[in-house]
């Protein structure tokens, strides 16, 4: 039986979205990404395909999965048993946090009055 075709309908700047993006590629499956509008009121391609106009949605097969946490359900469910996670990904993971959290303290400093 082969891996069922998905394909995910998301944007880039949201983060449950973009969680998902990171999550399907930790596993390393394959999917076709839908960008999805900003606007609601101009997302007809999502309503057409899915009935409705929220992201992240995934299509898979017949199956349409609604919303972060029931995407990553999904995938862990039918998904992690072939990933086998490095030792070290914990490390990793903590790593690139603060690599993320150094780049937008940068990025938007906290101002810093001094009084005297």
């Amino acid at each position: 039986m082969s891996a069922p075709r998905l394909e995910l309908w998301q944007t880039e700047w949201c983060p449950a979205s973009h969680r998902v993006r990171q999550r399907l590629t930790e596993l390393g499956v394959t999917y076709t990404a839908h960008q999805v509008p900003v606007e609601r009121d101009a997302r007809a391609q999502l309503e057409h395909a899915t009935g409705r106009r929220t992201i992240p949605i995934l299509l898979a097969r017949e199956e349409m999965i609604e919303g972060e946490q029931a995407i990553l359900a999904y995938l862990d469910e039918h998904f992690a048993e072939h990933f086998a996670e490095p030792a070290d990904a914990g490390d990793q993971r903590a790593k690139a946090a603060k690599a993320k959290r150094k780049e937008l303290e940068e990025a938007c400093p906290k101002s810093t009055a001094h009084t005297r």
